[in-house]
């Protein structure tokens, strides 16, 4: 199907150069004619016109007197205008108050007056294309506020307490039990617990768990900074008050009116900007740094730290009234030692993110491997986790992670703490090299055997306790108890 030609409209008094126009363009367009402006304008009142191409000298009106009402009833319609003059001042004038898209001196060229009137019409598609595309975009594309509130709803659904990684035995649900209970009292919330344990992830759940969630959540780590960069950091400053302040600053305090501001490390800032700290919890006003105005802000204040506090007050290392104000409430993360029962179900979760993120894939991480990562204490907790998963994914040949690719720092370690723990060699046999015959298979099989039986020792042959520190169902346990013919030990 071939597409409509485009429509043009001829207007001259003269018939015979009305009829030599018409019979140049028909080849290429649509053409409509008309001796006079009065006629001309009852056709585009009917017709479907693109462009319109006018003489300037006819008895009515001049071309750009009617070139001009077409424009103020049919502004979208292309202007042309045909005439001998060029140097009149009044047609220069009159050409710029229609709107003319092009002027063709006479005599004009056939090729010239083709050229210009396919100009004309595909400026004239252009224009309706942009008009399509302009009303798509006032239907489709969301304002500002409803990518905003997009935004808010996506974080609000990223952040559920439903959505943290932990196991029904999960020493962690107690936590989550107890922030689901404070995040609707505006009241200000200590978190602490080793570095690595999530405690912004907390203070991101506190937030779009609360009443604030609609409001800004900002975060400043304070351990990083010097106290005169800390200060305006949070406060600001104005302009020109101190050296390289060339522009006045907002501070998080002000950027989070009405929301929550996360504090970690609070543990670390000087006794001098505790007491900077204390004035602006105790009188809910911030003083911008080289200012003597006072600005007032509503924020809840939810800090963090890897000390205790409470022994550091008690030592004289952190004021006792900035502590109270601090911890209206105090949740403690445990560590992830504290939580192995977490540890399979948190590395499935960071594996998949991995995947993800670094385009690698991978099916899994064997029940070996995952034994292995269990076995372990984990002193930098979630993070240190995340790097040795990390690094499992990108040094795997294959498709799956298994108990080769552990850090043998981190089997060091599992040995080191189960003879601690213990005072036994259980565990130093089962993560030990396996001194059995044969290739990595073989290898492998014999540590999956002691990693097996090592369990079931600790526990007591309590099989779903063994299970679910391997991360196995029980049903996945006893195919496995079969395998190896695995049974207690009997004493004779």
């Amino acid at each position: 199907m071939t597409a409509p030609r485009p429509s043009i409209l001829v207007v001259d008094d003269e018939v015979l150069s009305l009829e030599t126009l018409a019979r140049i363009l028909d080849e290429e367009f649509d053409v409509h004619t008309a001796s006079s402006a009065a006629q001309a304008l009852r056709c585009l009142e009917h017709d479907y016109i693109q462009a319109v191409i006018s003489d300037q000298r006819m008895p009515e009106m001049s071309g750009v007197e009617f070139l001009a009402q077409v424009r103020e009833r049919w502004p979208d319609v292309v202007r042309l205008i045909v005439s001998g003059y060029t140097d009149a001042d009044d047609l220069i004038d009159g050409i710029n108050r229609a709107g003319i898209y092009q002027f063709i001196t006479k005599p004009w060229h056939p090729d010239q007056l083709l050229l210009s009137v396919r100009n004309a019409c595909r400026l004239h598609q252009l224009q309706r294309e942009n008009e399509v595309l302009a009303l798509e975009m006032r239907i489709t594309t969301p304002t500002l506020e409803q990518r905003m509130e997009r935004r808010r709803a996506q974080l609000k659904r990223n952040f559920r307490l439903d959505t943290i990684s932990r196991t029904a035995a999960s020493p962690l649900n107690q936590v989550c039990d107890q922030l689901a209970q404070v995040a609707p009292y505006d009241v200000p919330v200590l978190l602490t617990g080793e570095s690595g344990t999530g405690k912004e992830l907390f203070a991101r759940a506190l937030h779009y768990n609360s009443p604030r969630a609609d409001k800004p959540f900002v975060a400043e780590n304070c351990a990083a900074l010097a106290d005169d960069i800390l200060e305006s950091e949070l406060f600001g400053h104005e302009r020109g008050a101190f050296t390289g302040a060339v522009n006045a600053r907002i501070g998080l305090f002000e950027q989070a009116d009405g929301g929550t501001i996360f504090l970690d490390e609070i543990g670390e800032v000087s006794a001098a900007f505790q007491v900077k700290l204390l004035r602006v919890l105790q009188e809910g006003e911030v003083r911008p740094v080289g200012s003597n105005r006072r600005r007032r802000v509503d924020v809840r204040v939810v800090a963090a730290t890897n000390r205790d506090l409470y022994r550091e007050r008690r030592a004289g290392r952190f004021r006792e009234d900035l502590y109270y104000r601090l911890a209206g409430l105090c949740l403690h993360l445990p560590p992830l030692r504290d939580r192995r029962v977490d540890i399979p179900l948190i590395a499935r979760a960071i594996l998949g993110e991995l995947v993800e993120t670094l385009g690698k894939g991978c099916r899994g991480i064997t029940d070996e491997a995952m034994a292995g990562l269990q076995a372990y204490d984990w002193p930098g907790n979630v993070r240190e986790l995340r790097n040795e998963v990390q690094r499992m994914l990108i040094m795997a040949p294959g498709d799956l992670l298994g108990i080769e690719l552990l850090d043998p720092r981190l089997l060091r370690g599992a040995v080191r703490r189960d003879q601690d723990r213990t005072g036994t060699e259980a565990l130093a046999a089962t993560l030990a090299p396996p001194p059995v015959p044969g290739g990595l298979r073989e290898q492998v099989e014999a540590l999956e055997e002691r990693l097996l039986r090592a369990a079931l020792d600790r526990h007591g042959w309590n099989k779903s306790h063994a299970a679910e520190s391997l991360g196995l169902s029980r049903v996945g346990l006893r195919n496995k108890l079969e395998r190896y013919g695995l049974v207690p030990k009997t004493d004779d």
